[in-house]
């Protein structure tokens, strides 16, 4: 089973989460005191292989057998491979062409067929697709809209962590990801993950309060991190 708590340690132990006396402009374009980044995890090869591990027992809990794991470009894509090489050689009917090893490109091509374009390897069969951090979900979404343009079936969208915050549509990355006919799903997510990590690095009042304003001007829901 999925270890949400050893996750959560996981990722406040091994400087997944930090924090910032002076905001930063995320990918998104937005400011934020707080950041989550998984580089450091996906460089390492034995760090790696744990993070593969915790992917792999939390789609078996939510019940997803997919064909292949598909990283969202470049964040995931290490995880997204390693994952589809471990869950291949454990799967009963492995063999030759029993499995597809896909991979997208970071930048497209700018001609060719939707497979050329945008994938180096093409997916096929049933696939996760996975994303390191979301936070609107603009790259997870551009992703899964390349993949709606080949054969494929996709079983669900897997974010490492999700910061929980709304588009400026006021959806969240779930709801965009839903309208799509996709369910989303989190290994870990920020009103669970920050005040533990806050506890651990006591990064002191101020930055607290800068990130309780951004969960009341951003977050799916309020969030509480002094008392």
């Amino acid at each position: 089973m999925f270890d949400r708590e050893g996750f959560a340690d996981f990722l406040v132990d091994n400087g997944v989460v930090g924090f910032f006396e002076k905001p930063v402009t995320l990918k998104s374009g937005r400011q934020s005191n707080w950041y989550v980044n998984w580089r450091t995890i996906s460089n390492d090869v034995f760090m790696l292989d744990r993070l593969s591990d915790y992917l792999l027992s939390f789609a078996s809990e939510k019940g997803l057998s997919p064909d292949a794991f598909y990283g969202v470009p470049e964040g995931a894509t290490k995880l997204g491979i390693l994952s589809t090489f471990k869950w291949a050689k454990a799967q009963e009917g492995f063999k030759p062409g029993s499995h597809r090893l896909p991979m997208g490109r970071g930048k497209q091509k700018e001609h060719g067929a939707p497979q050329d374009r945008f994938f180096v390897g093409e997916p096929r069969g049933r696939i996760v697709v996975v994303e390191d951090v979301t936070t609107t979900g603009g790259s997870l979404v551009a992703a899964l809209g390349q993949l709606s343009q080949i054969e494929v079936k996709v079983l669900a969208a897997v974010g490492l962590t999700n910061r929980m915050e709304r588009r400026d549509d006021g959806k969240s990355v779930e709801d965009a990801v839903a309208e799509m006919g996709v369910p989303y799903y989190a290994l870990s997510d920020a009103t669970e993950f920050l005040p533990r990590a806050f506890r651990a690095f006591n990064p002191g009042d101020g930055i607290a309060r800068a990130i309780e304003e951004e969960f009341d001007r951003y977050g799916v829901k309020p969030l509480k991190l002094k008392a």
